[in-house]
């Protein structure tokens, strides 16, 4: 059986959270009243996600996205590509890089998990070398956004349920596979993975590290 390297994007690859590219692209909406408008549901959902993130991260990653109902497909893909362009291209964290090299040169699958959406982080999946990518994607009808995402909808409470069943598609054996996270909304993640490791954690990852002698890897 082959091994794998997940790597959660979001503060193992890059600071930058999905919060914020879904707050730059609904401000970049054409009208001033329509970025309001848009944005207000950026702000609903981030005490969703210092409200315990392990239980709502799907929730909170649905309402994220909610701002975008209503722009057309070309708009999102042109924006999700700035976005990458200005903020993530040149932006990767030196760690998270020589990780996932290490885990390349061993031979593992490169496998990226991220919140965000596919015209954002594709583009970076691709600047890596990632071998796969899991990821959210906007519905689309009539070439414009609902609003919603597809299932299944990328969060914190869904990413080690995801690691088992692509494990089992793709014979990938966990038991021996690394998996890379830096929230405490990764921690299901990593306890679903033979090695996991700590990336620049923030205090609850840190703390639960510890407890189970998790390696921790700084910047």
């Amino acid at each position: 059986m082959q091994t794998a390297a997940f790597f959660r994007i979001e503060g193992t690859l890059t600071e930058r959270s999905a919060l914020a590219a879904a707050a730059w692209i609904t401000s970049n909406a054409q009208g001033v009243g329509e970025r309001v408008a848009r944005l207000g549901n950026v702000a609903l959902a981030a005490p969703l996600r210092f409200l315990g993130e392990m239980q709502t991260g799907a929730a909170a990653t649905r309402v994220t996205w909610m701002g975008v109902r209503g722009m057309t497909e070309d708009r999102l893909i042109l924006l999700g590509e700035e976005y990458y362009e200005k903020y993530l291209k040149d932006d990767v964290l030196d760690v998270g890089k020589d990780l996932l090299k290490q885990a390349k040169k061993q031979g593992r699958r490169v496998v990226l998990i991220s919140d965000n959406v596919d015209w954002v982080v594709a583009p970076l999946a691709e600047q890596l070398g990632a071998d796969d990518l899991i990821c959210n994607r906007f519905e689309i009808r009539k070439g414009k956004a609902t609003g919603r995402l597809e299932d299944p909808v990328i969060g914190g409470n869904v990413a080690g349920q995801w690691a088992r069943s692509f494990a089992s598609e793709h014979g990938i054996d966990l038991d021996a596979s690394w998996a890379y996270g830096a929230s405490a909304a990764d921690s299901l993640l990593l306890s679903a993975i033979g090695q996991p490791c700590a990336v620049n954690p923030d205090w609850q990852l840190r703390r639960l590290a510890k407890d189970h002698d998790w390696p921790v890897v700084e910047k």
